[in-house]
């Protein structure tokens, strides 16, 4: 029997993701999400663990990693996020998109290393073609010079990429890790943005292009229920066809470390060799 923890999954693509997943009797599904209420719900329905962490607030990602310390975790899928307008700064002092869909993640990584090391774990990212239009710079890592709310979600979609390079480099094979595009899914996840890009994904042009919760909840399945080596390599970036995907030119190990040594820096975490 797998542990499986699946942030971001009280709706969108981590609840039908959960709904596949828990039709293998044998797994262990722990939900998190930031809405109690549907939370709860959907671990109810499922027969699973429900437990409530909001991402822009650091404190409770803590709190999240404590509560989760002592299972035998698996598979460790980070695909809480979301589109926010902006700039917020977070009661942590971050750009509140970097932190959700980034620096939360991150730190939960951290706070769980051991633990995910023990159990030679897979960390799997939701991240986003939107990582080809980020315009990354070590210099201002959280994008708040001229601030443009696409490019923060596109620069911590990077992120996310580049921070699954170098967990694959420091920790391979004692964590296996890898980040994918979903699709782009008619879910609420831009709910916190402003109103033209919420009527954007409640369009008729996304619901012809785009894919149903299901379909990309089906793809974040496949990469949690793959086998490293085998289904999917550490490391890499995969577009919705579950096919090697293209990154941004930035994407590189150089800037990959660098990026990884920065958000280590504002979280004031050490991370073991």
């Amino acid at each position: 029997m797998r542990t499986i923890v699946i942030t971001g999954a009280s709706s969108g693509i981590g609840r039908e993701a959960a709904r596949l997943l828990q039709q293998k009797s044998e797994d262990n599904l722990i939900l998190v999400g930031r809405n109690e209420a549907k939370t709860k719900a959907l671990a109810d329905e499922l027969g699973a663990r429900a437990l409530v962490a909001d991402f822009s607030q650091l404190d409770q990602v803590r709190e999240l990693a404590k509560a989760l310390r002592d299972e035998p975790i698996d598979v460790l899928a980070n695909n809480a996020g979301g589109l926010f307008d902006g700039p917020k700064i977070t009661d942590d002092g971050y750009e509140l998109s970097f932190q959700v869909n980034h620096l939360g993640p991150m730190l939960l990584v951290h706070e769980l290393l051991d633990t995910l090391m023990q159990r030679r774990a897979r960390v799997v990212a939701t991240a986003s073609m939107a990582n080809l239009y980020a315009r990354p710079s070590l210099e201002d890592i959280q994008g708040l010079k001229r601030f443009d709310q696409h490019r923060a979600y596109g620069n911590a979609k990077l992120a996310n990429v580049l921070f699954t390079q170098e967990l694959h480099r420091r920790y391979h094979p004692r964590i296996s890790a890898c980040s994918f595009h979903p699709g782009v899914v008619a879910t609420s996840f831009a709910r916190d943005a402003d109103s033209w890009m919420q009527k954007f994904y409640k369009s008729p042009l996304v619901k012809a292009v785009g894919i149903s919760a299901a379909d990309g909840g089906s793809n974040l399945a496949y990469f949690i229920d793959g086998t490293p080596g085998i289904t999917w390599e550490s490391g890499q970036y995969y577009n919705s066809r579950r096919k090697k995907g293209k990154v941004h030119p930035f994407a590189r190990k150089k800037n990959a470390a660098a990026h990884f040594d920065i958000c280590s820096t504002l979280l004031g975490t050490e991370w073991p060799a």
